[in-house]
């Protein structure tokens, strides 16, 4: 998905950076762990298994892919909507400030 999302960000005028840094803040990954993750090709499910999620990412919450992100049950599922959610804020501009909630 790390490419994908890469480019999403970038079209919009975005940086790698700063998508790491979102990233970060919702796993405590960092940019050199991001990466071997991804070279590993691990799945979403890995990854997110390997994470220490933010305590604050229940702040994240709206619709995303259709979805009510606070209403989604599945716990692996919400945490990919969380993700995609930041994602998708970072790609519309929104200030990093409010991105990272606090």
């Amino acid at each position: 998905m790390y490419p994908l999302y890469l480019e999403k960000v970038k079209k919009k005028g975005r940086t790698e950076d700063e998508l790491n840094q979102v990233i970060e803040w919702l796993t405590g990954f960092r940019k050199d762990r991001i990466r071997e993750l991804v070279e590993e090709g691990v799945t979403l499910e890995g990854f997110f298994d390997k994470a220490a999620l933010n305590p604050n990412a229940s702040l994240i919450t709206g619709v995303i892919c259709g979805y009510r992100i606070e209403d989604i049950e599945d716990p692996f599922i919400r945490k990919v909507r969380y993700l995609d959610k930041l994602v998708d804020e970072l790609a519309k501009g929104r200030a990093m400030d409010k991105i990272l909630r606090h």
